[in-house]
């Protein structure tokens, strides 16, 4: 056949790995930092399946030490938001009144924000070790298709529309089971 050339069967591999990566790796239930890793680790099978490979930063190490300080500051940060939240809680135990019961939700709240903010962080240090030595952007501008991509950022999208709107309905129920704890 005239026209078809290397390029072209290499974005036909490249594609179709990268639709069957996103199938193994995605779970819906995942958090966006999560779902962003799967992404990425499919188009390193990509990149990996394309041989781009690239040496790894001179700054790496110093960054990656960066990074770990920054988690290490997190998960102190965290033991502390749960030490108050415990106490908090105790608090609302021993007197019941909307003022401890407010004081405790608020101090859960902050737990969660520092859990998610940790994942985050640990994510993304996960993510930098396992791109040091592999170009995922070649990959992406120039062997994958983008249809593969919109159509994966669709389905991110409508996964968050309804996890958002199972979250409002859990936030109306939370009053009166908060009550009784």
């Amino acid at each position: 056949m005239d026209g078809l050339t290397a390029k072209v069967f290499r974005t036909y591999n490249a594609s179709i790995t990268l639709q069957q990566q996103l199938k193994e790796l995605a779970c819906p239930d995942d958090s966006l930092p999560a779902k962003v890793l799967s992404y990425n680790r499919a188009n390193r099978a990509v990149a990996i399946l394309c041989n781009h490979q690239r040496a790894p930063p001179k700054t790496f190490e110093k960054s990656m030490q960066n990074l770990q300080t920054k988690i290490d500051e997190k998960q102190n940060q965290l033991s502390a938001a749960r030490k108050q939240l415990k106490s908090a809680k105790a608090a609302h135990k021993t007197s019941h009144d909307d003022k401890s019961r407010k004081a405790w939700k608020v101090k859960r709240k902050a737990v969660q924000r520092i859990e998610e903010q940790l994942m985050k962080l640990q994510v993304q240090a996960t993510d930098r070790e396992e791109n040091k030595q592999i170009a995922l952007g070649t990959s992406k501008l120039n062997y994958l298709d983008p249809r593969i991509s919109v159509a994966w950022q669709e389905m991110l999208l409508h996964c968050r529309k309804r996890s958002s709107t199972s979250k409002k309905k859990e936030r109306k129920r939370e009053p009166a089971a908060a009550g009784g704890e």
